[in-house]
């Protein structure tokens, strides 16, 4: 049977990342190595273009304008957002992602404004990606007409569990941006977020949803929730490492190909147990003090991890609001 399939049963799933772990954790790693070189890491570094005053009132986010988080709200011009880029590539990166706060990228105000970003970058020779909340067909098309990279959009968590999460926009209004961009042509990355209150038959099923898409996603970011003062999620209890290797390892083996970022969150785990998760599948970290609102984890400790890890890392950087 082909390692590569869009028709996961939830038995399927659920069957696999019931495992041994450590049974997952060869298995995916069998597999990382078929079709990824396991000696290499993607770096990514983020840096705000639109932070805060998010409509939005997703539970788990410090940019919310539902709560009192701190956060003040935080605008780039197109001249600093060409200034970081340049400042970037000079650091030999090839891919820079903009980004907007807020739900949706098919405001005609909004998304000029992304467009002309996307031109003006790409004219410095840079890849663009970008994270703009949801897009219809028509801008869909448009963004690949751009010639951007990919965008991102993540599902967060399964669509029953979706409900405890936010109440501004639905799980079929996620699906349908995804679609959209399938049919547009353009890579996607679409992830989500452990540690929520979620329970692992939503994890199974979000990992089910995201491997079934036409199209797998390029990139499956694979949060651990860090829980922000001020947010209804705030006092929340850090999921296990060994939960984290598990989500990784199962989504490495749905998505053979796909890169699996170990994203926000690993602060709260040793090197030790972020090398399981390179093991069962991730080649893909953020990296700088700051992710975004949240801690990460220090240059110098990655730079030092990977050392000891025998990790090369190609570096691209993002600069970019979730």
């Amino acid at each position: 049977m082909t390692d590569i399939r869009n028709n996961w049963t939830y038995e399927e799933v659920k069957k696999i990342y019931a495992l041994p772990l450590l049974d997952l954790v060869n298995r995916a790693s069998n597999i990382h190595r078929k079709y990824h070189d396991s000696t290499k890491m993607n770096m990514n570094t983020l840096i705000s273009v639109r932070t805060g005053a998010c409509s939005q009132d997703c539970k788990y986010c410090a940019q919310s304008s539902h709560y009192q988080t701190g956060v003040k709200p935080k605008k780039l011009s197109l001249e600093e957002v060409l200034e970081e880029a340049k400042s970037a590539k000079e650091n030999g990166v090839k891919r820079v992602c903009l980004s907007s706060s807020g739900r949706d990228g098919n405001r005609n105000d909004r998304f000029d404004e992304m467009a002309k970003m996307i031109t003006e970058v790409k004219k410095m020779g840079l890849e663009v990606c970008c994270t703009m909340g949801m897009i219809n067909k028509e801008k869909a098309r448009k963004l690949a007409d751009l010639g951007v990279t990919a965008v991102n959009h993540n599902l967060d968590t399964s669509e029953k569990y979706y409900p405890n999460i936010t109440t501004t926009r639905t799980y079929a209004e996620r699906l349908e941006t995804l679609a959209n961009l399938q049919e547009a042509g353009i890579s996607y990355c679409s992830g989500g977020i452990l540690g929520m209150g979620e329970n692992d038959n939503d994890r199974i099923e979000m990992l089910r949803t995201l491997s079934n898409q036409k199209i797998h996603p390029y990139n499956v970011p694979l949060n651990s929730l860090v829980p922000v003062k001020g947010t209804p999620f705030y006092g929340k209890e850090t999921i296990g490492i060994f939960e984290m290797v598990r989500a990784v390892a199962t989504a490495r083996i749905l998505m053979p190909k796909t890169v699996i970022a170990f994203a926000a969150g690993r602060t709260h785990y040793s090197q030790e147990g972020q090398a399981l998760c390179f093991l069962a599948g991730a080649n893909s970290i953020f990296f700088g003090d700051k992710l975004l609102t949240v801690d990460n984890m220090k240059i110098n400790e990655d730079e030092y991890l990977l050392n000891q890890l025998g990790l090369t890392p190609t570096v691209y950087k993002e600069l970019t609001t979730l």
